[in-house]
């Protein structure tokens, strides 16, 4: 292991679930202090995009769902199995999704709704001979070969409109002119899913909303044994030095109070820096509000990547992926209902209970809107007779079907209106919008780690001869994982505390189905 004394610091900038992991491995795998850690984080509460918050007056908001899944989130796994639940310390956070999912298994009835209010048979892909070619070939490209293309640069139109690929990237949040690396890594990483994407089978979720069941539990594990977070904090900088033995952080520089301020790095300290965030400059609208699309940067943390990658050049290239927000953007919305009646009447639709049925899809919606009812209370302070709901569209920039506007132009009671006519629930339309409060999310990076890409736009998690620094995040380079997810953000920060500190415990492997005969068996069937 690599020399550590008791005085061993890390600063960890950003408060994301890659940091708060971070913070996990060094003290369980590395055998840190807590209270030599801190976790330096710009807004108020940490988690980034794991939230969850709100009340019945305002109404409960979550920017995004995360559906977990066995065999592609280990790394995942192996930190949530070491984190006791806030209800009962016997219980870990990993044991409490598990058995959450044994007893309300996702199993959609209504993957796929079309525009007459009729669900689809979504079992039937709708690929093509060529359409199979196509994806083939995309599959056996090294990704070298692929460079920065785009996903309809490998397809022709007939794959776009196929009921695979509305599931698809539906699920993942694909726009057809995102990276083709990326979907190719998708579909290898995920291939188990295949056989199941038209009923989300495969799907773990957790009790309530990520940010309560996963970074509440994970900062209380960590306060428990010292570490501080300093919230108003924006890292802006950090001076480096360049040596024989190799490149080490000896300050880092923030704002706290609209003052400047730095720490020192000691021969024994460790920084940990997460780059970009997907959900930097999001903004919330209201019922009769649309939200704001912000374009300029107002969050720090894609000044502190811009910054940075000036200082060496294999720190990545962030202009690559924050640089055309209207490709990168789309909006999400929450519904707060003080009536049952929209879930009673979608559970009557689909024969999914809350929180079985997944994510359905209105396949020819002009704003490819989709929306899932989790199982109630999805919020740790939901009252037991307010229920909720949450979706999103891909199309922004569209007018909708049933209201004269653009979904990012369009209010909280707007977007509902839109959703309960493409539900068909018109004959019920005025009392659910008389009981509901719909919060709109628009995030102008959501889906910005997609963008067509070189591999080196993207820098390493331990760059070349760093003996103090890693990068977390979104942003970084892990060979054959997939960004947008979860585990991605543990991987890497799993993947920097044990290379920088030495720590001698296998990082559990990337799952390929493909080599898997059952599921690659499984696979073929599925996609013939």
């Amino acid at each position: 292991m690599t020399t550590t004394t008791s005085d061993t610091r890390a600063y960890l900038a950003g408060g994301g679930i890659a940091s708060l992991a971070a913070a996990v491995f060094l003290i369980r795998d590395a055998g840190l202090r807590g209270e030599n850690i801190r976790i330096l984080e710009e807004l108020p509460l940490a988690g980034g995009a794991l939230d969850g918050s709100g009340d019945l007056e305002r109404g409960f908001v979550a920017r995004g769902g995360r559906m977990l899944e066995d065999e592609a989130y280990v790394c995942l796994w192996d930190l949530l199995e070491s984190i006791p639940t806030l209800t009962d310390p016997d219980t870990t956070v990993k044991d409490e999704v598990w058995e959450f999912s044994r007893q309300w298994p996702s199993h959609s009835g209504a993957r796929l709704i079309d525009r007459h209010h009729t669900i689809l048979d979504a079992a039937d892909l709708g690929l093509s001979v060529r359409d199979r070619a196509e994806l083939v070939r995309l599959l056996a490209l090294p990704e070298h070969a692929i460079g920065a293309r785009r996903i309809d640069e490998f397809f022709s139109p007939h794959f776009f409109a196929t009921n695979f690929w509305a599931m698809w990237r539906t699920t993942f949040a694909f726009q057809n002119w995102h990276s083709a690396i990326e979907l190719k890594r998708y579909m290898l990483r995920f291939a188990q899913e295949l056989p199941r994407i038209h009923t989300l089978a495969g799907v773990r979720r957790t009790r309530l909303n990520q940010y309560d069941s996963i970074v509440r539990p994970v900062q209380q594990w960590l306060a428990e044994r010292g570490v501080v977070t300093e919230h108003g904090t924006t890292v802006t900088d950090a001076d480096f030095t360049e040596e024989a033995a190799g490149r080490r952080i000896t300050a880092l520089h923030f704002e706290r109070d609209g003052k400047p301020g730095s720490y020192a790095l000691g021969d024994h300290d460790y920084a940990f820096l997460t780059l970009g965030s997907m959900t930097a400059d999001a903004a919330y609208g209201t019922d009769d509000r649309a939200p704001e699309l912000i374009r300029d940067r107002r969050d720090g943390a894609w000044r502190l990547w811009e910054t940075l990658a000036r200082k060496a050049s294999d720190f990545g290239r962030p202009n690559t992926f924050d640089g055309n927000i209207d490709a990168n953007k789309w909006e999400s919305f929450t519904l707060t209902l003080r009536s049952p009646l929209l879930l009673h009447r979608i559970q009557d639709f689909s024969g999914n209970a809350p929180g079985t049925g997944g994510l359905m899809t209105f396949k020819d919606s002009a704003w490819l809107m989709s929306l899932v009812v989790p199982h109630q209370p999805y919020f740790a302070a939901q009252p037991e007779d307010v229920y909720t709901a949450w979706g999103y569209g891909l199309f922004l920039d569209e007018k909708g079907d049933y209201v004269e506007t653009t979904m990012a132009e369009a209010t909280g009671q707007e977007i509902l209106t839109e959703l309960v006519h493409q539900l068909g629930f018109d004959d019920a339309a005025e009392e659910i919008r008389a009981t509901t409060t719909v919060v709109p999310v628009m995030m102008p990076h959501i889906t910005s780690q997609f963008a067509p890409r070189k591999v080196e736009d993207r820098p390493l998690v331990v760059p070349r001869g760093a003996k103090n620094f890693a990068f977390l995040g979104q942003y970084t380079e892990i060979p054959e994982d997939v960004v947008f997810t979860v585990e991605y953000s543990v991987r890497g920060a799993m993947h920097g505390v044990y290379e920088l500190l030495g720590v001698d415990r296998k990082i559990p492997g990337i799952y390929h189905a493909l080599t898997d005969p059952k599921a690659a068996l499984d696979t073929l069937k599925a996609a013939l």
